[in-house]
């Protein structure tokens, strides 16, 4: 457990000096969230910012990351798995360090070689048994396993009804993870059939059925929402909005009035509000798209002045995430093209800079073998189009503050699947 520990703080510290974006512990929840995305972009794996922040030290939790958490966390680290950063670490330690002086002085010189040979075996066999406990789990027959599920209504919250049959498991370790976050992940009987979870933001998840850490069935799960539906992002459960709340004839977003009724204080952390329409139209195919919108992020005090804006086309693969801001604050942006990342400490994302007086038009297309992204009229990015099939399920829209919405617009080719305001 000791060694472990030391093992993580020497993984967190390469991490560190790998992102160089000062002490860890002035980070911001951005600079988690911005964690996350890196690790999912470089690993495969998705991370949570809840857990990236437990490992960092910011929420108490006394216990060791899960094993799929640790060779994520080395792999991006650049050391191979968990057991490969660990066994590497070990390697480059086995030259003793020379005996300080005055250690040297004050001990005679078989009780420091003594003690040290005794730190030596205590290490190995720390060590050996750490190995020897993280060999891996035998490969288990997936074709034995069976998971489905099913929503219980259209909306959100939703409860979703799992089924599954896990009683080929050779261990009683058997859970269901709602999503690629590991911290949505439940222990099941293996002797039982069915579980219910709740999903209290929509969007397209992919479920999982582990035994232990090996995933033997998934499947991906859509949570729809019933026409437009917005909510107040908040720690534990998301506050919802009532529709006179938010919709309107011409436009959508709410006001402050709206928040402060709900005793949601809009300082000193401003909350994120968030409006979805999922599963209400025909997927569209993101090989040949058009996408339009217009968004105005209507509060700039205090913690706010960034006027942190996002737009999302929500897939059954990688979202396209399109985020804005002041012109002063894009490098605290983060660009998603369902394959491509781009973050704004490393790239120019000044095209993402706008002015919240005015309207801003954001649209983007696909053609050609490219989706282009367009700020007000102006092409300012263009990504490769993934070749693999990927449709367009929902649009998602997030203001940090009060924000509006208006002329949204999905094509496929040129017929349009979907229109509002």
């Amino acid at each position: 457990m000791i060694s472990e520990l030391s093992e993580l703080q020497r993984c967190k510290g390469i991490i560190e000096r790998k992102l160089d974006w000062g002490p860890a512990d002035a980070w911001q929840t951005t600079d988690f969230e911005n964690l996350s995305e890196l690790i999912l972009t470089e690993t495969g794996v998705s991370l949570s910012t809840s857990t990236l922040r437990r490992i960092w030290g910011r929420v108490e939790y006394n216990h060791l990351p899960s094993t799929t958490t640790l060779n994520t966390l080395a792999h991006f680290a650049g050391g191979g798995d968990w057991r490969t950063f660990v066994r590497q670490n070990k390697t480059s330690t086995t030259q003793p360090e020379p005996e300080p002086e005055a250690i040297a002085s004050q001990q005679k010189p078989r009780s420091w070689k003594q003690l040290a040979w005794i730190a030596t075996v205590v290490l190995g066999i720390i060590v050996a048994s750490m190995l020897a406990f993280d060999k891996g789990e035998p490969q288990l027959e997936k074709n034995t396993f069976r998971f489905g599920s099913q929503p219980v209504t259209r909306g959100i919250p939703n409860s979703v009804i799992f089924t599954y049959d896990a009683s080929a498991s050779p261990t009683d370790s058997v859970s269901i993870q709602q999503s690629w976050d590991n911290s949505k992940r439940v222990l099941v009987d293996k002797n039982l059939h069915k579980h219910t979870s709740v999903y209290y933001e929509p969007g397209a998840y992919e479920a999982k059925l582990l035994i232990g850490d090996q995933v033997v069935q998934h499947h991906k799960l859509i949570v729809g929402t019933d026409g437009w539906a917005g909510l107040i992002d908040r720690p534990k459960m998301p506050v919802y909005l009532k529709r006179n709340e938010f919709l309107h004839s011409d436009h959508l977003g709410t006001n402050m009035k709206v928040i402060e009724q709900k005793n949601i204080p809009m300082q000193p952390d401003p909350p994120l509000i968030k409006y979805f329409n999922v599963g209400n139209f025909e997927p569209v195919a993101l090989q040949k798209f058009s996408f339009s919108s217009e968004v105005k992020s209507e509060y700039s005090e205090g913690a706010a002045a960034c006027q942190l804006t996002y737009i999302s086309l929500m897939t059954d693969d990688t979202p396209i995430v399109i985020p804005l801001s002041v012109k002063g604050c894009v490098s605290d942006l983060n660009l998603l093209s369902v394959d491509d990342y781009v973050s704004g400490k490393k790239a120019d994302l000044s095209a993402l800079g706008v002015d919240f007086s005015n309207w801003v038009r954001v649209s983007c297309e696909s053609s050609g073998g490219k989706i282009r992204y367009s700020i007000n009229g102006r092409q300012a990015f263009e990504f490769p189009l993934p070749s693999r099939p990927i449709r367009i399920i929902g649009v998602a829209f997030g203001f940090r503050g009060t924000g509006s919405i208006r002329g949204v617009s999905l094509k496929s080719g040129e017929k349009l699947v979907f229109e509002a305001m």
